[in-house]
Formats: structure tokens, C-alpha cells, sequence
């Protein structure tokens, strides 16, 4: 399927090689949240390059730079997430995506990301490809949201079962998606092997 197809993607740029001609700047953070926000299996696998260049950074020049903007840019693009989500939907679920994956990548212990990546959440039932951005990043980073604040997971995930009842518009395959999620959060953040036969079959038909 598409999904599983965009779920595969690797990228293949080599990344070992940017500072043979790229000094880690301010304007190379740029163009990676930039990209990011117009691709979205680009803003999945951002975070994996961020991390690699942070590292690069770090070892090569002892600094922070690329880091500290990116950090930066994310809480700027956070603040204008209203404006974002009413002008594009695809720029919307790729900032959601991209915010996740270096949430994942960084491990950022302190409260900036957990501050932008949980209030995303609750904006995110409005249509199928919302819904299944917040799944997917919920599959990846959503036992740790819950370890560093369980009380505003639970939240999300009353929101999600209101969701599943009582949101009318909502596609068969969104409530399927929301009822996969129900689950496998009831089951630790694992699903038995049953239950992933079954929401594998359904999602592939």
C-alpha cells in the first residue's frame, strides 16, 4: 500500500559526506525544516538526519548552532500552528511528522518539544490524513509522552474514544485507524499478533 510504501522510505543522501561542503549553519537548519514542511516522507526521516548532523557538529566544531536553530525554527512554526493548519492541511500533517521524528531522534529532555508535540495532538481529527499522522506518531513516540505526562496522555486519549463515538464525519477507515490506537495503547503499546493481523488486513483492502 501507499502507506506502507512511504513507511519503508529510507533516505539515501550521504549524509556522511555534507561537511566536505556544507559548513552546519543557520541556513542549513532552514532548508531542512523547510523541506520538511513541503514533503512528508522527508519530515519522517528528518529527525534521522538532524541527529546525524547535531552529532557532526558537536564532534567537528564543539558547537550548537544547527541545534539551536532548529530548535528555534520548531517553536516559531509551533506558535503559527493555527495559521498553518487552516491554510494547508498537507503543511499541517508534515509539521506535526517532522515535530515528531525529532522528538524521537533528539530525546530532549527538557520541556520545549513535550510543549509543542502534545497540544499538536488534539488538533488532529479532522480528517483521514490527520488522523493517521497522529497514529503513526503515536505508535512511535507515544509511550514516551505518556512516561513524561501521563495525566495529559489520558486527555488525548479520552478525546480519541469521544472521537471513535461520536464524531459523525469520520471515515470507516478513520475510526478503524482511532480503534487501532485504542488498543494498542489498552495493551501497553504493543498489539497482540491477532489483533496486528487484523488491522493489517483491514488498512491493506
Amino acid at each position: 500500500s501507499a502507506r506502507s510504501q512511504q513507511m519503508s522510505f529510507k533516505v539515501t543522501f550521504p549524509i556522511e559526506h555534507l561537511f566536505e561542503h556544507l559548513t552546519v549553519s543557520f541556513e542549513l537548519s532552514n532548508v531542512i525544516v523547510d523541506q520538511s514542511l513541503k514533503d512528508q516522507i522527508f519530515s519522517r526521516e528528518a529527525g534521522r538526519i538532524c541527529y546525524t548532523i547535531i552529532q557532526a557538529e558537536a564532534k567537528q566544531t564543539n558547537g550548537n548552532v544547527f541545534r539551536r536553530n532548529l530548535l528555534n525554527r520548531l517553536q516559531q512554526k509551533f506558535k503559527a500552528r493555527e495559521e498553518t493548519r487552516k491554510r494547508s492541511t498537507q503543511e499541517w500533517v508534515c509539521l506535526v511528522s517532522f515535530i515528531c521524528n525529532i522528538f524521537d531522534y533528539l530525546k530532549v529532555k527538557n520541556c520545549l518539544l513535550v510543549l509543542i508535540v502534545n497540544p499538536l495532538y488534539f488538533s488532529l481529527l479532522i480528517s483521514l490524513s490527520q488522523v493517521d499522522c497522529l497514529v503513526l506518531q503515536l505508535h512511535r513516540i507515544g509511550d514516551q509522552l505518556e512516561k513524561m505526562n501521563m495525566q495529559l496522555m489520558d486527555e488525548l486519549f479520552n478525546l480519541l474514544r469521544d472521537g471513535f463515538l461520536l464524531q459523525e464525519d469520520l471515515s470507516s477507515m478513520g475510526r478503524l485507524l482511532l480503534l487501532e490506537i485504542l488498543e494498542f495503547r489498552a495493551g501497553g503499546w504493543t498489539l497482540s499478533e491477532t489483533a496486528q493481523k487484523y488491522y493489517y488486513s483491514e488498512v491493506t483492502d
